[in-house]
């Protein structure tokens, strides 16, 4: 397989912790030339610093200024955008059925997960070339259910859409828009013991574990890749075989 990606640019939104580390450290390695976003400069910094030339920045995707400013500064510092991968998100630290759902809390996760998803193709599309690839963080979340998270899975379930509609209207210019829908992964987020029972979770998948950030990234970093080339629309889940029940 080519997967070869020497001589590309590649963005990753939430890329200063969990899936999009590690999706930044992938695309390094395989000889990408990456831009660490997070909200958290901080962190940003601190995963650029493991990858060789790679450019850190402090951005908010539910800011139209700070993405517009992001997608700037790429085209300014490499006059190029080859591959995007936007993986930022939040999940819902407190549950609720949808009749007693926080508006607010409505509104932060939406405003993170697809408004914020939106707004990065809304800037990153336009300056693709031919051949580019953007791939699009969802959740297993985007395909089934669960009580008790209707932002969080609206969210997501939304995310796919907007993953298919980009991908039929950037097909003609050959650039490619796919969606990958992980499982419960172990990340930062998953080692709060308010959020999740860790041994349920696991359970809850066939293969009878977490995944692991790297194995997300292993398919990002194939969808970005020439390997890919024939591949646009798709959902791909990485779930231990959570959907497959």
């Amino acid at each position: 397989m080519d997967l070869n990606l020497a001589g590309k640019i590649a963005l990753v939104t939430g890329g200063g912790s969990g899936i999009g580390a590690a999706c930044a450290r992938e695309l390094a390695a395989l000889g990408a030339r990456v831009v660490v976003a997070d909200i958290s400069l901080d962190s940003a910094t601190a995963v650029a610093a493991e990858l060789e030339e790679a450019l850190p920045l402090g951005a908010d995707v539910t800011s139209p200024g700070d993405v517009a400013a992001m997608v700037d500064t790429v085209m300014a510092e490499f006059g190029q955008l080859d591959i995007a991968v936007n993986s930022a998100g939040v999940g819902m630290p407190v549950k609720a059925p949808t009749g007693r759902t926080d508006v607010a809390e409505w509104r932060r996760v939406l405003s993170v997960n697809l408004d914020g998803t939106f707004l990065c193709m809304r800037a990153e599309l336009p300056v693709m070339a031919a051949g580019g690839a953007v791939v699009n963080v969802a959740s297993v979340m985007g395909l089934v259910a669960t009580a008790g998270a209707g932002p969080y899975v609206a969210s997501k379930h939304g995310l796919l859409g907007l993953t298919k509609t980009a991908a039929l209207e950037y097909a003609a210019k050959d650039i490619r828009v796919n969606v990958i829908a992980p499982g419960f992964i172990d990340t930062p987020l998953l080692r709060d013991p308010d959020v999740v029972t860790r041994d349920r979770l696991a359970a809850a998948h066939p293969l009878g574990r977490l995944g692991t950030a790297a194995e997300v990234a292993a398919v990002a970093v194939f969808l970005a890749s020439p390997a890919a080339a024939f591949v646009t629309g798709a959902v791909f889940p990485v779930d231990g075989g959570y959907t497959a029940q």
